[in-house]
């Protein structure tokens, strides 16, 4: 699953704990999901958009590939 969870708390100035403990999970969840690792439900997804100010799209929107 490809994100951009990093880019969005980069942008907003946060280390991944600090986002962590914002939406109330652990650290290496959030490191998890910036890698690709971990597929977060709807609800952390949107917890998450919340935090960094974006919609759903802006940060997890991925391109269908067709082949």
């Amino acid at each position: 699953m490809n994100n951009n969870v990093k880019l969005s708390r980069i942008q907003m100035d946060l280390t991944q704990q600090q986002l962590a403990d914002l939406v109330g999970v652990t650290r290496q969840t959030i490191s998890l999901i910036e890698k690709g690792n971990y597929n977060p439900t709807l609800r952390l997804c949107l917890d998450i958009c919340h935090a960094v100010n974006k919609t759903l799209d802006a940060v997890f929107w991925e391109e269908r590939k067709d082949g």
